[in-house]
Order: C-alpha cells, then sequence, then structure tokens
C-alpha cells in the first residue's frame, strides 16, 4: 500500500503547453473566446426557480423538503456555481463589476455569499495549479492525513466540503478576502436569509442551504471535486475531464481540461475546442460517469486527499486576482 503523501512534481503545470499548441495548430480557435452573456438569463431562471421552490416547500413536509433538495436544489444549486466560475473568469460580460453583480445573483440560493472569495483564490488556482501556497484547490496537509483512507471519513469530508472549501483560501496568505466587495455581498446574501426565513419560515431556508450542501456535497455531483485534478489511476495526468450526460446540467463543466488550456473560452463552446483539437485531447484519461466515481472515491484505499500533484515552483501567470488568465497572458509565458 502506498504511502500517504502528495506527488510532487519537478515539471511546469500541463496546459500553458498545450495552449501554446493548440493555438499554433489551430489559430481559429482564437474565435471561440468572448463572452456569453446568456448565461446571465440563466442564472435569472435558475435563481428564480430555487426561490419559488423554496417558498412551495415552506409548507409541505420536511421530508419533501429534503428529498426535493437532493433531487432538484442539488442541480440547480449547482448549475449556479458554475455559473459563479464562468463570473470569475468574466465569461458573461465585458465588465467587472456586471460579472461580480451576476456572481452575487447566483449566489442567492446558496445562503452564504461565495462568489466573490470564489474568485480571488480561483484565479490563482489557474496561474499557480499545485502550488500548495497559492493554489486552495490543494487540501491542507492535515485535511489529507485526518482523511486518510477511511471511506466514513471520505463521506464526511464530502458532506461538508462546502465548509472546507470557505476555509481552504485561509491558506493562501497572498490574498486579501476582506474588501468593499466582500462586505457588500455579505450584506446582500444575509439580508436575503432573513428575508426569506421571516417571510416564509425556516422550511424555505432549510430547502436552499440543503440545495447547497448537496449541490456541492455528499451527492454524485460532488464527485466533480474528485474529478478535477485528483490521481485516480495513478499516472501523473493531473488533469482530467468528464464527458458524460450531466454536462447538460452542468454548463459542460466536465470540459476541464479544455478549460483549463483556455480559460477565457465560455462553457457554450468547450466542447467545439475538442472538436477543433482532438489530436490534444483523444489521448488523455478522462471520466464518464460521477457517480461511479464518487463510489471509486469512497471505498477504494488507493484514493485519498494525497492523490495530487504538487510543485514548488512559483513560475505561474502573474495576474491581478480578479482578472481572468487570458490567452494572451498564457501565450506569454
Amino acid at each position: 500500500m502506498s504511502q500517504l503523501a502528495f506527488t510532487y512534481s519537478n515539471e511546469p503545470e500541463p496546459h500553458r503547453r498545450r495552449t501554446k499548441a493548440i493555438l499554433k495548430d489551430h489559430p481559429e480557435a482564437r474565435e471561440l473566446i468572448g463572452k456569453n452573456p446568456m448565461t446571465f438569463w440563466y442564472a435569472l431562471g435558475i435563481v428564480t426557480l430555487q426561490i419559488a421552490l423554496a417558498i412551495i416547500l415552506s409548507s409541505q413536509p420536511w421530508w419533501l423538503v429534503i428529498v426535493a433538495a437532493y433531487a432538484v436544489g442539488a442541480f440547480a444549486n449547482h448549475a449556479l456555481f458554475i455559473i459563479i466560475h464562468e463570473c470569475s473568469h468574466r465569461l458573461v460580460f465585458k465588465r467587472k463589476v456586471s460579472n461580480i453583480l451576476v456572481g452575487m445573483l447566483a449566489d442567492l440560493p446558496m445562503t452564504f455569499p461565495g462568489s466573490i472569495q470564489f474568485t480571488k483564490y480561483h484565479i490563482k488556482h489557474h496561474a499557480f495549479q499545485g502550488v500548495y501556497e497559492l493554489d486552495a484547490d490543494l487540501p491542507f496537509h492535515w485535511e489529507a492525513r485526518l482523511v486518510g483512507r477511511s471511506w466514513w471519513r471520505k463521506a464526511l469530508w464530502l458532506a461538508v466540503f462546502p465548509v472546507i472549501e470557505g476555509v481552504r483560501p485561509m491558506r493562501l496568505k497572498e490574498i486579501g478576502l476582506w474588501d468593499r466587495w466582500f462586505v457588500f455581498s455579505l450584506m446582500v446574501q444575509f439580508s436575503f436569509d432573513i428575508a426569506l426565513l421571516i417571510l416564509f419560515g425556516p422550511k424555505a431556508l432549510v430547502y436552499l442551504l440543503l440545495s447547497f450542501l448537496f449541490g456541492i456535497g455528499l451527492h454524485p455531483l460532488g464527485a466533480r471535486w474528485i474529478q478535477r485534478h485528483y490521481l485516480i489511476n495513478g499516472g501523473t495526468q493531473e488533469t482530467f475531464s468528464y464527458y458524460g450526460p450531466l454536462n447538460k446540467l452542468a454548463f459542460n463543466v466536465g470540459y476541464h481540461n479544455e478549460h483549463h488550456d483556455m480559460p477565457s473560452v465560455p462553457w457554450n463552446n468547450l466542447p467545439k475546442l475538442r472538436r477543433l483539437a482532438p489530436e490534444a485531447y483523444d489521448d488523455l484519461a478522462y471520466h464518464t460517469s460521477w457517480t461511479k466515481l464518487l463510489f471509486r472515491f469512497l471505498f477504494d484505499r488507493e484514493v485519498t486527499l494525497y492523490s495530487r500533484v504538487v510543485r514548488a515552483e512559483r513560475g505561474g501567470v502573474k495576474l491581478d486576482d480578479a482578472v481572468k488568465p487570458d490567452i494572451e497572458a498564457l501565450e506569454q509565458t
């Protein structure tokens, strides 16, 4: 049985090299870069749906609140999380402020304000993939040791993953969390939560909270966190895509290699990128089922939180914390 430790690499992260190769062989790939304002309307529709369901469920039995949150709300809130991800890369509108506001709109059914914080550390994840001090996607050492190989600890870890994701940025000492936008998001979010609680009671708020916890927690959708960068089959490939039917409900978030290669391509164009440059992706391992991956993660003792690539080099793209890592910046490195 292998030692519990991260896999250390002296190689640079793989995406910038592949980006350059794709742009050299397929210069028309630049045409896929852009904004998708339709994402705002999807956000508005899903937020409206979730609020309407919360109001309807406020007078229903508790068991129905829980079932609805797992079967419907989880998919809705997961989709909103992907929209927040799009906003972090400024892929909805041109103006920074407009993307921030769309992210805050998508935050509302989450019950907690996460879009401002997510944007700050997610951009660092792209620029410094695998660098422990700068990549909040990596688990803490103590976190990985505590979870270990135990299936029930893995399940508990995934169940509380939304909380863990909020704690990890504390490791990134170079990123400041508190600013006027974060304070404003706190005020907006908690005003919404309190209003919902007063007007419609606890079941409405609990439905949204459970939708949030299931949507990125102990649920087949939660396996997306394992899919992206965990070394499931050994080897050194550190980013994996998911090509399965749930992409249709998740704004193609499974196209993760494609997204890291060209992070300025909006969600609707990611499948086009794969079709345009098949030689870049056909030989890469990928996943086809989040449900299967969830059970593999839980019960395969060789898959732990240490199944990640870590590197010491800090030669990533130097970017403003709030600015997307566009292709031009990647080409210059």
